[in-house]
């Protein structure tokens, strides 16, 4: 059977383009509880160096991480949150599972080509298409021993967040 969690604490992960905030913002609206962007809580230095096409190094995503850790942790105690964050690695998934062990996983997964072309039309996001590859080559798909369920994004926005929607349903989040 499996465990009651009071407070659903959800990551939306995946690479760049993936449509993590989007799903996100749609996905807490549902669910009728907050959604925070891990974006936001990365250092200055670390969003200077993606804005300049530098690749972060894990020794750069640690306090970021440890940060992102420390809001789910919160947000348990309270009515839970929806958190868009990239989480491509496993290490990095086992760094906010430890913060917060209650913590789902919704992997929003796409071609490149699709990926690379909604890269493209992004404007004014720190993020630049030029680091897609990178991310790809970093992604850690989520074992099959992790919370969480895979969602090509090659639908709607509401299908999407319809499917991610109905998992949590059955997953008693």
């Amino acid at each position: 059977m499996p465990t009651l969690i009071s407070a659903p604490i959800i990551v939306v992960m995946g690479v760049s383009a993936a449509g993590k905030t989007t799903i996100a913002t749609g996905l807490a609206e549902r669910l009728a509880i907050p959604w925070r962007d891990a974006d936001d809580l990365h250092p200055e230095l670390n969003r200077a160096r993606m804005a300049a096409g530098t690749p972060l190094t894990d020794d750069d995503r640690w306090p970021w991480l440890d940060a992102v850790g420390g809001v789910l942790a919160e947000a348990a105690r309270q009515e839970g949150v929806v958190m868009a964050c990239s989480a491509l690695r496993r290490s990095y998934r086992d760094r906010l599972r430890a913060a917060c062990p209650t913590v789902s996983f919704v992997h929003l997964s796409g071609s490149r080509s699709v990926l690379a072309a909604r890269a493209a039309r992004r404007q004014d996001h720190f993020m630049p298409a030029s680091l897609l590859d990178s991310q790809l080559a970093t992604l850690e798909p989520l074992g099959v021993d992790e919370r969480g369920c895979v969602v090509d994004v090659g639908g709607t926005v509401a299908d999407i967040v319809e499917t991610a929607q109905e998992w949590i349903a059955s997953n008693d989040q």
